[in-house]
């Protein structure tokens, strides 16, 4: 365990993952969460500008939920990100489907190659009949 100081209010606490904040601002962050989610509800052509005044959150804040995919937009939202594969508009998370359907294949494509060269080569027959002996 390591102790830190919470960036949110300088206290210290016993640091186990994830953000170096206190079991405290952790909380209240997800209040804020919840609260942006409901007006995001009940407001879904708002601005970012307005959703991060009325909530009193950062637009930074506001931008990381939807990058983590814990927001979405919807399609009549004025609020759109890029793509940071190819630059298209996208409603959440970091990359398009086409983006992410690339990934996926590169990497399942990764895997394979990695297996395929994990692969012992077959014995040969002469190896077989040898006979083995034990060492004491």
């Amino acid at each position: 365990m390591e102790v830190r100081n919470c960036k949110g209010c300088g206290r210290l606490f016993n640091y186990l993952q994830g953000p170096p904040l206190c079991p405290a601002c952790i909380a209240g962050l997800e209040d804020k969460f919840q609260q942006v989610k409901q007006f995001l509800r009940e407001n879904p052509k708002a601005p970012m500008s307005v959703v991060s005044e009325e909530n009193d959150v950062s637009t930074k804040q506001i931008r990381q939920w939807v990058r983590e995919e814990r927001l979405s937009f919807t399609e009549e939202s004025q609020i759109t990100l890029e793509c940071e594969g190819c630059g298209a508009k996208i409603l959440t998370g970091r990359f398009c489907s086409k983006c992410k359907n690339g990934l996926i294949n590169d990497l399942s494509g990764a895997t394979k190659k990695a297996k395929a060269t994990l692969v012992e080569p077959p014995k040969k027959d002469a190896d077989k009949n040898r006979m083995r002996f034990l060492d004491k």
